[in-house]
């Protein structure tokens, strides 16, 4: 049995794009973990953050082949994102529209998916339900 999808964070395949010296093998290896689990997703918001990494649309859909699953955000994960940026003001947040990870922790929420990411802080803060694959 399957555990549950898991939603990955542009900057774990960022991380494998760009051959990050640093994080190359983290991410790497988490990934390969997430793949045995189960589904792994990728919704609108990670697409256009790693789309800037290749010249043609075609390149990048090479690259993410068919192992991706790709979910579309939730109608329920915009109403939650823009809580989250409220609050996000609230503290003392500058941004002055909703931030893309708002949104992406708000799909892994939504519709409980565990969340690869290396970027934990944000996450942890406006989305303490959500299981976060993250370095510690």
């Amino acid at each position: 049995m399957t555990e549950r999808a898991t939603l990955v964070d542009s900057n774990v395949l960022l991380d494998l794009f760009t051959r990050d010296p640093h994080w190359q093998e983290w991410s790497a290896r988490h990934l390969a973990e997430a793949f045995d689990r189960g589904p792994v997703v990728l919704n609108q918001i990670v697409y256009a953050e790693i789309s800037l990494r290749f010249s043609t649309i075609e390149e990048l859909d090479d690259v993410l082949s068919t192992r991706f699953v790709r979910g579309n955000l939730p109608w329920a994960a915009g109403f939650l994102a823009a809580r989250c940026f409220g609050d996000y003001r609230r503290r003392g947040g500058t941004r002055t529209s909703t931030l893309p990870d708002l949104f992406v922790g708000a799909h892994a929420a939504v519709l409980d998916m565990r969340l690869l990411s290396r970027d934990a802080g944000r996450y942890r803060t406006y989305f303490p339900t959500v299981e976060l694959i993250s370095p510690e």
